[in-house]
């Protein structure tokens, strides 16, 4: 009778071994909450198989790895922004040792520099209707970047194709989004490089979401480290056509799942010695690094580093090698959408026209142009001498009305592409001319006679003398000025 029991004593034991370390690290001092939405059936275009297996699938992985997961198919507008709404709520009740995670598979589109998610009943006829009829990601940052959390985590599979005929003037794939710009404890990761076109894949899942379903659930891995793994499994298995690319403003660790890894040696040969998570580096730095490594190593070596100081050591030194011309489309696609989130973020007549010199047959050419012109149509004018003055890249206008102090740091002035006003020596206001018109003398009538007596004793001057200081006064009054100050101009910095 012993043994049935031991053997169900042995069996709870494992059970409970097994699933200790499957379970994530400090999972009983944070509580896991995720949103997983697939978006597949669009009613107005081709459906997106992969996108529904996706959502499964990191579903399953979620669970696994100690999340509390609501998972949405197939959101219209209205239930995308009700689901994101609940789930914010969820992750407010749930406190500020809170990690909320975001999964999002299906379209994704960016117009005018903003990023927007896809609902499955988007219809637009212009480009002026997405933000009417779509979800802006910013909008989804910004609902849990609110809320004390101890950290927030968005995986974006949308930068597929552009599927809507009418949006042929809209960007490729999705705009960067700088985690370090808002509220800390962000990460966020899209599934190919910004400006660039995500596949759906041969598979049932997609290029990334395969690599995310077997590289999250390897045990022990930080989730940087979990990233650059994907990043260069996705890079292997698209034959370099597609490398995901993330941002990270996180402020503690996170691993999806926690236990010992049976082997502790880093992903790529030589990382340890690199120190990947030491920082950007100098492309000096990266040529030094790179000395005398094989192609292949060097290879994966900036793909997990995704920089473009890496990108352009590569370049320099493996000349003949067969992935250089892939990394070069690479390099000058990050650094177009480096040079455009500039030009949008200082929203100038000069910082678009600086984009415009640099990459004026571009996709985003034609936004850029339409920002232009909109920004052209505020309620200042700039000399027509600045106008015509060709704009480096990334230059901002610097406010120049003295009476407000502007509600960010100005970037300095560049004489080449903005007016510079001298300020006045003295430092005091000027005070405001005021113009009066003084009085008229009288004169008595040609027939007035006047009468005049002596005047009492101790009753003051005579009248001769009042009269005198009169026309005194009247003289002095008459000659008198006010100054006045000149118009200044103004620096209108809104926001479209």
């Amino acid at each position: 009778m012993r043994r049935p029991v031991l053997r169900n004593l042995f069996l709870a034991s494992s059970l409970l071994a097994l699933t200790q370390l499957m379970m994530p690290t400090k999972a009983a001092a944070e509580a896991r909450l995720a949103l997983v939405i697939g978006q597949s059936a669009y009613r107005t275009v081709p459906e997106l198989p992969n996108a529904a297996n996706d959502a499964k699938g990191m579903t399953e992985l979620l669970g696994n790895a100690g999340f509390t997961v609501t998972t949405a198919a197939n959101l219209a507008q209205n239930e995308m922004r009700t689901a994101i709404s609940d789930f914010a709520g969820k992750v407010s009740a749930s406190g500020a040792d809170t990690v909320a995670l975001v999964f999002y598979a299906g379209h994704g589109l960016q117009i005018d520099g903003e990023n927007y998610l896809v609902p499955v009943d988007l219809d637009p006829k212009r480009e002026a209707d997405i933000p009417l009829q779509g979800v802006r990601l910013n909008d989804l940052l910004n609902t849990l970047g609110a809320l004390p959390t101890r950290a927030r985590i968005f995986m974006l599979d949308a930068c597929r194709n552009n599927p809507f005929p009418a949006l042929s003037g809209a960007g490729h794939g999705l705009a960067i989004v700088d985690t370090k710009a808002g509220a800390p404890g962000s990460f966020i990761s899209y599934s190919t490089s910004p400006g660039a076109e995500a596949e759906d894949g041969s598979g049932i899942d997609s290029p990334y979401t395969t690599a995310a379903l077997s590289v999250a659930k390897q045990p022990n891995l930080p989730i940087e480290e979990v990233f650059k793994r994907i990043r260069i499994a996705v890079a292997q298995s698209t034959d370099g056509r597609q490398i995901p690319w993330e941002s990270s403003s996180l402020t503690t660790d996170f691993k999806f799942f926690g236990g010992e890894s049976s082997s502790q040696q880093p992903a790529i040969p030589g990382a340890s010695a690199m120190a990947l998570a030491g920082g950007t580096r100098s492309v000096a730095d990266w040529r030094k690094d790179l000395q005398g490594k094989e192609p292949k190593v060097a290879y994966e070596l900036v793909i997990a580093d995704d920089t473009a100081e890496a990108y352009q050591a590569y370049i320099e030194m493996y000349t003949q090698d067969a992935r250089t011309p892939r990394l070069r489309t690479v390099l000058e696609r990050r650094r177009q959408m480096l040079a455009w989130e500039r030009a949008v973020a200082i929203n100038t007549r000069a910082s678009f026209e600086a984009y415009l010199a640099n990459w004026d047959n571009s996709d985003l050419a034609a936004t850029a142009r339409r920002l232009l012109l909109r920004v052209q149509n505020r309620n200042y004018v700039l000399p027509a001498t600045v106008a015509a003055t060709p704009a480096p890249v990334a230059v901002a206008m610097a406010p120049t009305c003295p009476c407000s102090a502007p509600s960010t740091p100005a970037t300095p002035v560049n004489p080449t592409v903005a007016p510079i006003i001298k300020k006045r020596v003295d430092d005091t206001p000027p005070k405001r001319k005021v113009v009066e018109t003084p009085p008229k003398p009288r004169r008595p009538p040609p027939d007035e006679v006047v009468y005049e007596r002596a005047p009492p004793p101790d009753r003051g001057p005579p009248p001769g003398a009042v009269m005198q200081g009169i026309g005194i006064g009247i003289g002095i009054g008459m000659g008198m000025g006010g100054g006045g100050r000149g118009s200044d101009y103004h620096n209108d910095r809104g926001r479209y």
